[in-house]
């Protein structure tokens, strides 16, 4: 698939949390006090999605664009994830971002974004430099 396929799907995507003001750091820090709701909404149809598509990676003999046949199996539990999940969190409630938002907060011409996009690029390096040796990184293709 050539490289425009992946770009207008990501920018259809960034178009489409724009749209639901998932962006919008009032709807998100509304969403953390509990005081807007919607964006509740947004996150299950989410979550169905990629349910109902892992669905049918399992179901069926599905390939990668490599060729690749596309196993999907449970990843192992590791202590470190609930850390992971609370820094996560405190970091979407502070900057009313998450990686895919932030990355659509610059399409949108939203410059704060460039601090949690550096977060984001900084963490995933700790991460990846801290990580104990039981903790495998992922597979590169």
């Amino acid at each position: 698939m050539k490289p425009v396929v992946f770009l207008s799907a990501g920018a259809l995507f960034g178009f489409l949390l724009s749209q639901a003001r998932a962006t919008d750091y009032a709807a998100i820090h509304g969403m953390f006090k509990l005081t807007d709701l919607h964006l509740f909404g947004v996150i299950g149809v989410a979550i169905a999605t990629a349910a109902a598509g892992l669905a049918l990676l399992r179901r069926g003999a599905s390939t990668a664009l490599n060729g690749e046949r596309i196993n999907v199996s449970p990843k192992p539990y590791h202590k470190a994830v609930f850390a992971g999940g609370l820094v996560f969190g405190v970091g979407w409630a502070l900057s009313g971002a998450c990686p895919g938002t932030a990355l659509a907060q610059l399409g949108e011409g939203k410059l704060y974004a460039l601090a949690t996009v550096s977060g984001v690029v900084l963490g995933t390096w700790l991460r990846q430099r801290l990580a104990s040796p039981s903790v495998k990184p992922a597979r590169a293709s």
